[in-house]
C-alpha cells in the first residue's frame, strides 16, 4: 500500500462501493490514533490540547487542510480543549481511501502542533 501522505483526495460523487471492512482495517494500520466506528462507516479520533487557543489554532489548520483536499470532516470542540474528528465519505455512505488520506495528513498536522490523544 502506498504512502497516504503522497496521495490527494479525489472528489467522490458516489457510484462506488464503500471500502470493505478488511481493506479499511489495512488502511487503519497506517493512521495511528484513529478508530473505525459507526458500523464501520466512519473513522474518528479524539484529541486534547493544552489550551483553548491551541485547539482553535488546530481547527483552523484542519479547515485549511480539508479545503485543500476538498474532503471535509465533521469535528467538534468541547470542554474548552477537546477536539473530536470524524471522517466518512458521505456520497457513498461509508469509508473511502479519501478518509484515510485526510486522516494521515491530519496526523502529520498534529506532529507540528502541541496535542495529545485523549485517554
Amino acid at each position: 500500500m502506498t504512502n497516504l501522505l503522497n496521495k490527494k483526495c479525489v472528489p467522490c460523487e458516489g457510484g462506488v462501493e464503500p471500502l470493505a471492512k478488511a481493506k479499511a482495517g489495512e488502511y487503519l494500520k497506517l493512521i495511528p490514533g484513529w478508530k473505525i466506528a459507526g458500523a464501520d462507516k466512519v473513522i474518528n479520533r479524539s484529541l486534547a490540547f493544552n489550551d483553548f487557543t491551541a485547539a482553535i489554532k488546530f481547527i483552523n489548520q484542519l479547515a485549511e487542510l480539508a479545503e485543500s483536499e476538498s474532503h471535509h470532516p465533521n469535528f467538534t470542540l468541547h470542554d474548552w480543549n477537546q477536539v473530536d474528528i470524524e471522517l466518512s465519505t458521505h456520497a457513498i455512505g461509508g469509508l473511502s481511501e479519501n478518509d484515510f488520506i485526510l486522516a494521515a495528513k491530519i496526523n502529520q498536522l498534529l506532529s507540528f502542533n502541541n496535542s495529545q490523544p485523549k485517554p
